[in-house]
C-alpha cells in the first residue's frame, strides 16, 4: 500500500514527528495551556502553506480580534494581510454557532470562500468554545462531528486548537474530540530543574505512524521549533516529571 499523501506543518522538527507531516485532508487537534504556543502554530501552519505551498488557508478565530492576529503574526515575520490581498488567506472573525451553520449552508461566504480560493489549510481557534453552545456531551460531540465533517468533505488539512484540560485528556474531553480527530498534538510547559521549559507529544495518527517521543520546543521569531527528545526524565505529561536512571 502506497503511503498517503502529507501536508507538512512547516514546523521543524514536528514534521519528522508526523513522518512527513500530517495526512492531507486529514483533521488534527493541538492541544495544550494558554502560551504553549497553539495559535502560533496554527498562523505558522497557514503560512508555510500559502508561501511554500501554493496553498490557500482559512483562519477561523472565535476568540481573538484580527487586528491582534496581524499583529502577533508580524512578530514572527508573517504578514497575513498580504496574505489575503493575494488571495492565500482568509481570517474569519466569528462565533461557533455561525461557523457551524456557514459550514452546513452551500451559499454561505465561508463556503463560497473555501471553494472560490480552493481552501487547502484551515486553523479553527479555538473549538473549547463550541462547549459555550452545549454542556450535554452528546450534543457536544454532534456539533464536533458536523464541524469535521464539513472541513472533510472539502478535503481540508485542519488544525483545531483547543485549551488543555489537564493530564487527564480523556476525562477532560467532554465532547470526546480527541477520539473524532484524526491525530492528537499535546504541548505542554514543564518543569525542569525549576527552569519552565515547553514540550510536544504526538499522541495518536489514524492511519498512520508517528515518534512516540516527548520532545522539547522553543518558540523564536519564526515560530515553533522543535528540539532534541527528553532524556533521564519520566512523567512529564503528568505535570510531576522525575529523574529516571
Amino acid at each position: 500500500m502506497a503511503d498517503p499523501a502529507r501536508t507538512p506543518l512547516g514546523i521543524g522538527g514536528l514534521d519528522e514527528m508526523l513522518d512527513g507531516g500530517l495526512v492531507t485532508g486529514s483533521i488534527a487537534l493541538v492541544q495544550g495551556a494558554p502560551g504553549t504556543g497553539k495559535t502560533t502554530a496554527g498562523m505558522q501552519f497557514l503560512h508555510d502553506g500559502a508561501k511554500n505551498h501554493d496553498e490557500a488557508g482559512l483562519l477561523v478565530t472565535f476568540e481573538e480580534f484580527p487586528h491582534t492576529l496581524y499583529r502577533d503574526a508580524l512578530a514572527h515575520g508573517w504578514n497575513l494581510r498580504d496574505l489575503e490581498q493575494e488571495g492565500l488567506l482568509r481570517v474569519v472573525f466569528t462565533s461557533p454557532q455561525v461557523f457551524m451553520a456557514s459550514l452546513q449552508s452551500p451559499t454561505s461566504p465561508i463556503n463560497e470562500a473555501i471553494r472560490e480560493m480552493g481552501v487547502r489549510r484551515a486553523v479553527v481557534d479555538s473549538v473549547t468554545q463550541f462547549q459555550s453552545i452545549t454542556r450535554d456531551p452528546v450534543d457536544l460531540r454532534a456539533h464536533y462531528n458536523h464541524m469535521i465533517n464539513g472541513l472533510r468533505r472539502e478535503r481540508i488539512t485542519s488544525l483545531l486548537l483547543s485549551e488543555d484540560s489537564g493530564p487527564d485528556l480523556v476525562r477532560g474531553d467532554r465532547g470526546r474530540l480527541s477520539f473524532v480527530v484524526d491525530s492528537v498534538i499535546l504541548l505542554r510547559y514543564v518543569e525542569i530543574d525549576s527552569v519552565m521549559q515547553r514540550a510536544v507529544a504526538v499522541l495518536k495518527t489514524r492511519g498512520s505512524d508517528h515518534d512516540k517521543s516527548i520532545r522539547r520546543f522553543e518558540i523564536e521569531r519564526g515560530g515553533l521549533v522543535v528540539r532534541e527528545p527528553f532524556r533521564g526524565r519520566a512523567g512529564l505529561l503528568s505535570g510531576v516529571p522525575r529523574r529516571t536512571g
